[in-house]
């Protein structure tokens, strides 16, 4: 199916063209056959000689009635322009031509009706004239008489190779149904009915009405006045629907995939350049302060801040479900009329439907400067480099695609902010060394807060993150704590051992070069010369103060590896654990803490938290009676 809107000045036969290309009455309302003027908008089809259907969406042309005009041709993908070949080109044709410019429609047909009273060739060229200079560009042509049936076969023709250019939308696409009609039929509850742009929609459907975001299942559906199962974009459907009444709904609603579009309130454009040939309104720096949006049938109030040449933010008095590169109009209905009768009205492309906020002096010439940069319709890696960290939900309910790769389960990052990220975090993470050597780290909730990031997650893809593949300074994250990792680079270079690794340590200068302060490290290397010859005699808390060692500082040692601590704050060697678990194993099994006390030469201070170390590491299982025997055989209780 193919829908075409029509468009031209009032009474100039465009429901009777309708009526005789389809043999059905467009005007719905009684007024409107009694008077012979379309006051709302009609809906009437007709098959091609092709097989293929036309649905027409039929809109007054009366001045007063420009919004139920707007309503119905906003959807739609086509026009069929009508101009009277006895009257020729008049003040509501040119806002039609207009109003169908500032919409970027770009396929439509020119229908010269009342041939059969004047000559259609004034009026078929003042009219082309005047819509080439448009999106519409060089129309196909048709004189035509709809009271004596002359050119209709032509027309019929016509309209079937506009058909065959019309471009196919994504029947997968998310739906979005600007509704036109809402009413109530008795016994089946709530019908709405509108032209479905793309996406597909079927019986038993769960969808989002807009602004209300509120659920609606639909029970059934039709096109073109027959039940169906479902029906794919472009198409006229009318949905029976379970869970609202009609009094929640209204025209210039919409119903969708509640997922897949951003329900937005703030949003920056780009305003279109008027066509050529046609009355400049006043300049995008004299806008007014607020301009009537419309799109599909919806309209709302938008404040207007200009940011600078073609470039504005809006702001709507009610949230509407936008994709970047959406297609709005504005026109504001309080200025006066142009010589030849319209009002201006201005064409504007969805640029952001998420905005940063403007803050401070110089942002809005700033966000000029960005939207100016940007190709006519953004793509993602646009969006990414204006908002910098999205999620991919909200990128893809922005309408973009060719998303990139997750930095961190749903986030996606522009390049460069991640690169300049990782920088501060690293930066971050040395300055909290320097000003603290002694703590475990920097806390990731602080260098989330400190870089302004929305979530740990995506501190924790930063340090895991290595610029250029293997370039950069490596950050550990352990225990909710960061901490740049110069022990491994080290190691690499020199075999030093990584923070955490259990080694033996033979000397001063290896201790001095884990950047331990000089006072800490001298009273590591006093320990472990003390523990040299009675690996198991951990220092007492005199000896501890004597050598200013104290819990921070014993830590510290601990995280580089340099002592083994046990609960207590008892300190011993690197590999004590393991020295005592192969001296056990040679005790007859099983065997007490006073049977392991003497064994190791140590005192019931150092045995217990020692021996529970070994429970919970599974080298040795504690019995019922307090006794314990190895797990594990000698030699294989290394850890």
């Amino acid at each position: 199916m193919h829908v075409i809107a029509t468009a031209g000045h009032v009474d100039h036969g465009k429901s009777m063209l309708v009526r005789a290309l389809t043999g059905m009455e467009p005007d719905r309302w009684e007024t409107e056959q009694r008077r012979g003027m379309t006051i709302d908008l009609g809906f009437a089809w007709m098959t091609l000689p092709s097989g293929q259907v036309i649905a027409f969406v039929d809109v007054p042309g009366h001045e007063r009635f420009i919004t139920n005009m707007l309503a119905g041709a906003g959807p739609a993908p086509a026009v069929m322009f009508v101009v009277a070949a006895d009257e020729g080109w008049m003040p509501q044709s040119a806002e039609h031509l207009a109003a169908v410019d500032a919409l970027g429609v770009r396929h439509g047909v020119l229908v010269v009706t009342r041939a059969d009273l004047a000559d259609p060739g004034p009026a078929l060229r003042q009219a082309a004239g005047k819509i080439a200079a448009t999106s519409l560009g060089e129309l196909e042509a048709v004189a035509v008489s709809a009271r004596t049936g002359r050119g209709l076969p032509e027309l019929t023709a016509a309209l079937g190779r506009l058909a065959a250019r019309l471009p196919q939308p994504d029947p997968g696409g998310g739906v979005r149904l600007w509704l036109d009609r809402v009413f109530a039929i008795k016994g089946s509850g709530t019908v709405v009915t509108g032209t479905l742009q793309a996406g597909t929609v079927r019986a038993e459907d769960e969808l989002t009405a807009t602004p209300a975001m509120r659920t609606v299942r639909v029970r059934s559906v039709q096109s073109l006045g027959s039940p169906v199962a479902q029906v794919s974009g472009v198409a006229r459907v009318a949905l029976n629907l379970r869970g609202v009444s009609k009094r929640e709904l209204g025209r210039g609603m919409a119903l969708i995939h509640a997922d897949r579009w951003t329900v937005a309130s703030v949003i920056d454009v780009r305003l279109a350049p008027y066509p050529p040939g046609y009355r400049q309104p006043p300049g995008t720096t004299s806008l007014p302060p607020q301009l009537t949006l419309h799109i599909g049938a919806a309209r709302a109030v938008a404040r207007v801040r200009v940011l600078g040449g073609r470039f504005a933010r809006l702001s709507l008095d009610h949230a509407l479900p936008l994709h970047v590169g959406d297609r709005v109009l504005l026109r504001d209905p309080g200025a006066a009329p142009g010589h030849s009768g319209e009002r201006p009205v201005f064409g504007a492309t969805v640029l952001d439907v998420s905005p940063p906020r403007l803050r401070g002096n110089g942002a809005a010439a700033a966000a000029e400067r960005e939207l100016a940069s940007w190709p006519e319709i953004p793509a993602a890696a646009d969006l990414l480099r204006r908002h910098r960290l999205l999620r991919a939900s909200s990128a893809r309910a922005m309408g973009l695609d060719g998303l990139p790769t997750p930095v961190s389960g749903e986030w996606l990052a522009d390049p460069a902010h991640w690169q300049r990220l990782r920088e501060l975090l690293a930066a971050a993470v040395a300055a909290h060394a320097e000003r603290d050597p002694l703590a475990p780290g920097l806390p990731v909730d602080a260098a989330r807060a400190e870089l302004g990031l929305p979530g740990r997650d995506l501190v924790e893809a930063l340090a895991a993150w290595r610029p250029g593949g293997s370039a950069g300074r490596p950050i550990a994250v352990s225990g909710g704590y960061l901490h740049g990792d110069a022990a491994g680079e080290r190691e690499r270079a020199d075999g030093a051992p990584t923070p955490g690794q259990r080694v033996t340590v033979g000397g001063a200068a290896q201790v001095s070069q884990l950047r331990l302060p000089a006072a800490v490290a001298s009273a590591v290397q006093a320990v472990l010369a003390d523990l040299a010859d009675a690996p198991f005699s951990a220092p007492g808390a005199e000896r501890m103060r004597e050598l200013g060692l104290d819990v921070r500082a014993a830590a510290a040692a601990e995280r580089a590896g340099l002592l083994c601590r046990l609960p207590g704050n008892v300190l011993l060697a690197p590999g004590a654990p393991e020295q005592a678990a192969r001296i056990l194993a040679g005790l007859p099994q099983p065997f007490t803490a006073a049977e392991a006390r003497q064994a190791l030469a140590t005192s019931r201070r150092v045995v217990i938290p020692l021996l529970e170390w070994l429970d919970r590491e599974g080298v040795t299982r504690r019995l019922a009676d307090d006794r314990r025997t190895m797990r594990e055989p000698p030699g294989s209780a290394g850890r």
